[in-house]
């Protein structure tokens, strides 16, 4: 690391603390001796988004996260929970090291993750996600999750 006093390409490490998302780390330049304090991020590689149209885009965080928040309008889901999810799916292709992602494959983790935390948030996303068109669909997905809630339950009661 330059130091920013004198220049010198090399500094040592005094300390080290994670914070936030960063390391913040200590440093004291060889030469001058002057101490100086560097932050520390991880890079995750650029995540293109592969729309259903062909067209491809760059993963934009903040509207992902805004998707997720019209649908837990006036639910019991915290702002903590959103920015989880949105960093799983981040997390999951980063750990996949792949660098695109299908707009229907995140739709599906998001939709995933909401079931697990509320059933109202769960089917206002889908209703989005699908694009659902008329009341036959709105029932469907609402047959379909109260189907895997009652399989799941019974499952559960044999254990």
């Amino acid at each position: 690391m330059i130091c920013p006093y004198c220049n010198f390409p090399d500094s040592k490490v005094i300390d080290s603390r994670p914070k936030n998302d960063r390391i913040k780390r200590r440093r004291e330049c060889i030469k001058c001796g002057a101490r100086f304090t560097t932050f520390e991020i991880m890079e995750k590689p650029m995540l293109m988004v592969e729309k259903r149209s062909g067209s491809y885009e760059a993963f934009d965080r903040n509207k992902l996260i805004q998707g997720i928040f019209s649908a837990i309008k006036k639910r019991p889901v915290s702002i903590d929970d959103v920015e989880k999810i949105a960093d799983s799916i981040e997390n999951h292709y980063a750990n996949e090291l792949k660098n695109v992602a299908p707009s229907k494959e995140i739709g599906e983790l998001v939709l995933a993750k909401l079931k697990e935390i509320d059933p109202i948030s769960y089917i206002r996303f889908a209703s989005v996600y699908e694009d659902f068109t008329d009341v036959t669909s709105f029932v469907a997905i609402i047959s379909k999750f109260e189907n895997n809630e009652h399989s799941e339950g019974s499952a559960s009661e044999n254990i």
